[in-house]
């Protein structure tokens, strides 16, 4: 399919999962940032159900953060536990009609005439825009196979092969969901997960205040940073810090579930959980880890991640090891320690801080150059031009 041509300099409307504000980063939120250097963006956050204001006091609200104009769509019906069927049909019909409604507010009320509208991987809303408000390009970005989770799976499977269909363009971030939505579409392409590589390369060339809860005289530090949940493998990280036991296992981010306690990890007296951090706030975490980690199950879900860590580690200068997840994370084997077994993982832990030199260093830091989110948008704009 040819699309016509459009000018580069057209507002950005964003529709996304991801919180603006969120305590940890997000492709989404990063990248509406450097599209908003250029352009004016308009930044639409999932909606809050009315369970949620219940449980919560979570509802809708607007601001603006330099270039974004950031809005949060009224309360909506949660609709996810009902059967696929004529009242999930109704009610999912009611939402998508309170998230239009707040889409042509943001147009009218800022004088949109021409935009360019990017889901990003909420195939639950605006699958299609009407004729009235249709945009110039009608963007889907794919970052994670949605078939892997059960919540998301439930009705998510079929509405993200709807939306696929439906889009201009679609953006994948791994190589694997790149050949599982080219089935549905043919204008399918590689887009994948960057990094802030200005802050993160602060952790390499400036001198930072350690963090007050990173004390651990000259104990050498194993580092995590990101999502402790479903795709970790904690089996490995508890033989991880067991065997490293005169090392810190310190994982920075938000916890979800409870396997980190029922493995054990928990109760391990070398082993930090320091809990979410802002993103500015992560330099000064990585100038004191000794090496990262990215220790990701082996399967099905996380064969379909590209994850964003790796850039912002390298970024760092530092020594990275991770499991061989995926094919996009075996594509940086040249400046990673990419392992195959929990065997291989912990005995090159010690491989990896030793081999901490400035050559390696500096390698590791033109890697991540190449994937800066200014790289991104770049190739953005070469795709759906």
């Amino acid at each position: 399919m040819t699309l016509p041509s459009i000018n580069r300099d057209i507002d950005i409307v964003c529709f996304s999962l991801s919180r603006w504000d969120a305590p940890i980063s997000s492709p989404a939120v990063s990248l509406a940032k450097e599209l908003s250097k250029n352009n004016r963006v308009f930044y639409i956050e999932h909606p809050y159900s009315f369970k949620d204001f219940i449980k919560e006091g979570k509802s809708a609200r607007q601001y603006t953060d330099s270039n974004v104009r950031v809005v949060t769509p009224p309360l909506v019906y949660p609709i996810n536990f009902l059967p696929e069927g004529k009242l999930y049909n109704a009610l999912s019909s009611a939402n998508n009609s309170i998230l239009l409604k707040t889409l042509r507010k943001v147009l009218h009320q800022s004088h949109v005439r021409q935009y360019v509208f990017i889901n990003f991987f909420d195939p639950f809303f605006l699958r299609a825009i009407p004729p009235d408000v249709k945009p110039a390009r009608f963007i889907y970005q794919c970052m994670d196979d949605i078939s892997q989770v059960a919540y998301t799976a439930k009705h998510g499977i079929r509405l993200e092969n709807e939306i696929v269909k439906n889009a201009d363009v679609v953006l994948c971030t791994s190589r694997e969901l790149l050949r599982l939505k080219s089935v549905f579409s043919a204008n399918v392409h590689f887009h994948p997960n960057a990094a802030d590589v200005d802050l993160f390369k602060r952790a390499a060339t400036e001198v930072l205040n350690r963090p007050a809860d990173m004390d651990f005289g000259d104990k050498k530090v194993i580092g995590f940073m990101g999502s402790i949940e479903y795709r970790t493998d904690f089996e490995l990280l508890v033989k991880l810090a067991k065997h490293h036991h005169d090392k810190i296992l310190f994982m920075v981010g938000p916890v979800s579930g409870n396997e980190h306690i029922t493995s054990g990890l928990n109760w391990l007296p070398n082993v930090v959980f320091a809990g979410a951090k802002r993103l500015e706030e992560l330099p000064a975490y990585l100038q004191y880890f000794d090496c990262c980690i990215i220790p990701y199950k082996v399967n099905t879900l996380t064969a379909s991640i590209y994850p964003l860590k790796i850039n912002e580690y390298l970024a760092a200068g530092k020594p990275v090891v991770a499991t061989n997840f995926s094919e996009d994370i075996l594509s940086f084997k040249e400046v990673a320690y990419i392992v195959s077994s929990h065997a291989e993982f912990i005995d090159t832990i010690d491989k990896a801080i030793e081999e901490n030199v400035i050559n390696r260093k500096v390698a590791r830091m033109e890697a991540a150059s190449t994937n800066s989110w200014e790289k991104r948008v770049e190739q953005f704009w070469d795709i759906i031009t």
